[in-house]
């Protein structure tokens, strides 16, 4: 049935029910799970962000944000790792940064995933109402199946 299992986490309730889909999948067909998290990159004119006015932020502070914004992303993978039971199955995991969708269904691809498990709403707030999910995006440009967990 499955054989590699790409599992993107993003610190929602909707993800964490999506790994455990993923987990039941997994131990009946002997899959491997892939875990995977996207760190968004910093925007350009990160200054924007920071302090209101558009300001040349030094690599040094650009390096940092990019650092904590790494960290942040292992710790979701902790915590969904944490919420469910994956005795006995095969598991990787892999922090990227970028834009979520794109490197989700590119990923996929990679690792040749026969399955992509996914929360159907994760985090995206105000940017996922204006551009759409992350999940819909993914179930349009992902070659594999795609199952949305609600």
């Amino acid at each position: 049935m499955y054989k590699n299992i790409l599992v993107p986490v993003d610190g929602s309730s909707h993800a964490e029910k999506a790994l455990a889909v993923a987990a039941e999948l997994a131990r009946a067909s002997g899959a491997a799970l892939h875990l995977l998290t996207v760190s968004e990159s910093p925007p350009d004119g990160i200054g924007i962000l920071i302090g209101g006015v558009n300001v040349d932020v030094s690599d040094a502070e650009l390096k940092k944000l990019t650092e904590k914004l790494d960290a942040e992303a292992r710790k979701r993978i902790e915590k969904a790792r944490g919420a469910v039971n994956l005795e006995g199955i095969d598991i990787s995991e892999e922090v990227c940064s970028g834009l979520p969708a794109e490197l989700i269904a590119s990923k996929a691809a990679s690792l040749r995933t026969d399955a992509i498990v996914m929360g159907s709403r994760g985090v995206g707030g105000v940017r996922g109402m204006m551009f759409g999910s992350v999940s819909r995006n993914v179930s349009h440009t992902a070659a594999c199946s795609v199952i949305t967990v609600t």
